[in-house]
């Protein structure tokens, strides 16, 4: 049988990397040029959920799942639907543009994890993971706390139900667990008056 990794593995892309933000990419085009070009059989398929579309959602965020066969061998990567900082996107705010996006970044990874260029995405899981760790350092042991974000509806309720004890009171409180900025007490302020 073909040794597919050791084949693709082997093509260099890196006359073909594009930087976004601090990480390298290899565009899902030339990713598939190289894959057609080496094994023009293969086949790309984007899961669709039962209704037909294109990502799969908890209600709140979207993932897109895709597959790469090579002679009957496929590799499926998931990618959450992200902005272009790598953001979750909320499914309120999510477009077909974003979706699209993350299907043919996807598309890259699962090519990657037959071979191809799969070295640009090391590191990239454990440079997050290091991010994390700065900056809760530096926010001295609290959560960033973000509208729209899994805390946020939780945070909602919170204020709901304590709104007579005041904004200041409020805040102090939110304040022992989350890092509260001026853009979030200005939305718990209206919040706190309505």
């Amino acid at each position: 049988m073909e040794k597919v990794y050791q084949n693709l593995s082997k093509i260099s892309v890196q006359d073909k990397v594009e930087k976004k933000g601090r990480f390298d990419y290899l565009s899902w085009a030339w990713a598939w040029h190289y894959l057609q070009s080496n094994y023009p059989n293969s086949t790309r398929r984007v899961y669709e959920n039962p209704d037909g579309i294109p990502y799969f959602t908890d209600g709140k965020f979207a993932n897109v799942k895709v597959g790469i066969t090579i002679n009957g061998v496929e590799h499926v990567d998931y990618l959450p639907v992200t902005d272009n900082l790598n953001r979750s996107i909320p499914i309120t705010k999510m477009t077909s543009f974003d979706v699209n996006n993350a299907i043919q970044r996807s598309t890259a990874k699962a090519i990657a994890m037959h071979g191809l260029g799969l070295s640009l995405w090391i590191g990239e899981d454990t440079a997050r993971l290091d991010d994390d760790k700065k900056s809760s350092k530096k926010m001295s042991g609290t959560f960033a706390l973000q509208i729209g974000d899994g805390n946020w509806e939780k945070v909602l309720k919170f204020i709901v139900a304590n709104k007579k004890q005041g904004l200041p009171w409020i805040i102090e409180k939110l304040s022992t667990k989350y890092k509260v900025t001026k853009v979030i007490e200005k939305q718990i302020a209206k919040i706190v008056k309505s």
